[in-house]
């Protein structure tokens, strides 16, 4: 797996600083896909002032300690390098934050919070010279990875109820990627759909237009019509869907619109 030289840089300091460094995350998923990042993201046994200290050029402003560390990297995906120490979460009240982060001590800690099994792998390097590495993969994210499928870490439900918007996230990855999502998941996305008005309209709209900006828009908005979620975040579209089942009428309302996604998907 190439690992870009700013990166690996990261990594060295951190480990000459005596803290363990993972990358994690969408990049891991991505590489192994051998599709280049968007961005890159490193795990760390440090906490957030240590990474500061390390990393003069760099700043934090959230709660979850993460530390953005700025390079000189031509490269716009490697501008910034984001560093999070090891943490875990307790309890949702809102479903959306937690109201409690404690840092935790091991790798293993952090990846069993993350949402999906492809994106709770750690890349970890033992060799920056010769790039020699083992990816620590603890719910067969990489199986998934090659079955295309988007399983939730651990028991589903769970995984919704700490952050809700994670249920518009599985079809957002499950469109762009052109996964499905494994059946438990789906459920539990059915299930609790309703949770999804407790997410802001922003974060919700942020979602959507990933899909809708996808080459399987159309395939996005009917994923969210079956998962129970297009009647939460666009009731309108929802009931136009009823209309054209009640009437039988051809390419009318929800037809319409999806007929108009595929000819655009299919022109671009």
């Amino acid at each position: 797996m190439f690992i870009p030289e700013e990166v690996k840089l990261v990594i060295e300091k951190l480990n000459k600083a005596g803290f363990k460094a993972f990358i994690v995350g969408g990049c891991v998923r991505d590489t192994l896909r051998g599709v280049k990042p968007s961005d890159w993201d490193i795990a760390t046994s440090a906490k957030p002032q240590e990474i500061g200290k390390i990393f003069l050029k760099s700043f934090a402003n959230n709660r979850f300690g993460t530390v953005t560390v700025l390079t000189d990297s031509e490269d716009e995906t490697l501008k910034e390098i984001e560093i999070t120490p090891f943490r875990t979460e307790e309890k949702y009240t809102d479903k959306r934050h937690p109201d409690k982060i404690e840092w935790a001590k091991t790798i293993e800690e952090d990846l069993t919070r993350r949402d999906f099994t492809i994106n709770a792998m750690a890349l970890e390097i033992s060799d920056l010279k010769s790039q020699k590495s083992k990816i620590i993969d603890l719910f067969n994210g990489q199986k998934d990875l090659k079955n295309r499928v988007i399983r939730a870490v651990g028991k589903p439900e769970d995984r919704f109820s700490e952050d809700a918007l994670r249920m518009m996230r599985a079809p957002r990855f499950a469109t762009t990627l052109g996964f499905k999502i494994e059946e438990e998941t789906a459920q539990a996305i059915k299930k609790n759909s309703p949770w999804l008005k407790m997410i802001s309209k922003e974060r919700i709209r942020d979602e959507l237009m990933k899909i809708i900006m996808s080459d399987r828009a159309a395939e996005g908005i009917e994923l969210l019509r079956r998962l129970k979620l297009l009647r939460i975040i666009n009731p309108e579209i929802e009931e136009g869907y009823k209309e054209t089942q009640k009437n039988h009428d051809i390419y009318e309302l929800y037809e319409h619109l999806n007929l108009s996604l595929k000819y655009a998907d299919n022109n671009n």
